[in-house]
């Protein structure tokens, strides 16, 4: 029988990430408690409809091991009575995506920045001192390129002229070649491009400032371009996999922007789970378990970031093309339309995440696009 880990919280913990973490804690001996808001704009069903780690025949609110709780993160109230008796807390409730235009601005910046910050706040009160943080790639802005020389270059955001007339590759502003897009790491410049890049900025310093000020510890999970089953369907705030399969799912071929020959790291949800599971014990050990480690709990920073991705290079091309395949559906269609704020190549390195914490990830791109090919998703939304 698995040892009694201690109470994890999890935010958002009926979201597509957040259940499969729950799944994995579950199994990894963790009590469980989840705070949902289940956000109409991601959520079409109530919550004893809702997977669990993706999974049709297992719910949030059936599983007699989840204690779960119908609020929002920005409900300092509900937050406070969610942190009593917890020993971590996994912040995976956010906003997410490019959003549909400038004005979705408000909401971003509430739920992810100030309920943050009231998360932290209530942390702070119930003396609850580990945080894992749900952080992404796009904190970074345009990713790592190399100019021709091989020196490392960031190039400035992409002109609106260039992009309509097809110029989709960044271009060395010295000689006007094109750029090398290279592996991004931890340790490299941020530069948030859009709005919901800013809100997770945002709840990283959040984070740090407040691991300095109260001696908590924090890890923030760089997510890559996540994707598996359970993820939503039809909703704008969603990743390409999910808007790639729900056309797919209409019978409809996916519609690919620019060339579709974007670099990004597609990684599966359930080695995000495990990355999580491992930045949980990173953040450190508990009673006589820390007792015993003085030393090694004493070296762990109290904020330090990791990318979370596969290490494997794909384009969004290459993602459109095997879920037609495996979905058996029509040709992907390249349109060559293109969204402002969009970065152009993105791709990380997970070298810290696997020397530091010993993760690796366990599903290869063509095992996970088979199988989320036919996976189920999640209830479509109704806009």
């Amino acid at each position: 029988m698995t040892a009694d880990r201690g109470l994890l919280l999890v935010t958002g913990g009926a979201g597509f990430i957040g259940s499969a973490i729950v799944a994995e804690a579950l199994e990894a001996g963790w009590r469980v408690r989840v705070l949902d808001s289940l956000r109409p704009d991601v959520h079409a069903v109530p919550p004893a409809t809702t997977p669990l780690g993706g999974s049709a025949d297992s719910r949030v609110s059936d599983d007699p091991r989840v204690d779960f709780r119908h609020a929002d993160v920005r409900d300092a109230t509900a937050v406070a009575d969610a942190l009593q008796g917890v020993t971590v807390v996994s912040h995976q409730a956010a906003k997410v995506g490019l959003g549909v235009d400038f004005f979705d601005a408000p909401d971003y910046v509430s739920t992810n920045e100030l309920g943050t910050a009231i998360l932290l706040a209530e942390m702070t009160r119930a003396n609850v001192k580990r945080l894992v943080l749900a952080s992404s790639m796009v904190v970074y802005g345009e990713g790592k390129y190399r100019r021709a020389s091989g020196a490392a270059t960031r190039p400035a955001p992409r002109r609106v002229a260039d992009l309509e007339a097809g110029q989709f590759e960044p271009v060395d502003p010295q000689t006007g070649a094109e750029l090398e897009p290279d592996f991004i790491v931890e340790d490299d410049p941020v530069d948030p491009r859009n709005v919901y890049a800013s809100s997770k900025l945002s709840q990283e310093y959040l984070a740090a400032s407040w691991a300095r000020s109260t001696g908590g510890r924090v890890v923030a999970l760089r997510y890559h371009n996540v994707y598996g089953p359970g993820m939503p369907q039809n909703t704008p705030y969603a990743g390409v996999a999910s808007l790639f399969r729900s056309a797919l799912e209409r019978g409809e071929a996916p519609r690919v922007f620019e060339d579709g020959q974007q670099r990004r790291d597609f990684v599966h949800v359930r080695d995000v789970a495990s990355a999580n599971l491992a930045a949980i014990d990173f953040t450190g050990a508990a009673g006589a378990e820390r007792e015993a480690n003085t030393e090694r709990e004493a070296e762990r920073p109290p904020f330090r970031a990791f990318n979370v991705g596969s290490g494997v290079v794909h384009s969004i091309g290459d993602l459109a093309t095997a879920l037609s395949r495996f979905s058996n559906g029509p040709a992907p269609v390249i349109t060559g339309e293109f969204r402002l704020g969009d970065v152009r190549h993105i791709t990380a390195s997970s070298e810290r995440l696997q020397s530091e914490l010993g993760w690796h990830p366990a599903v290869s791109f063509d095992e996970g696009v088979r199988e989320f090919a036919t996976a189920p998703l999640r209830a479509a939304v109704t806009p």
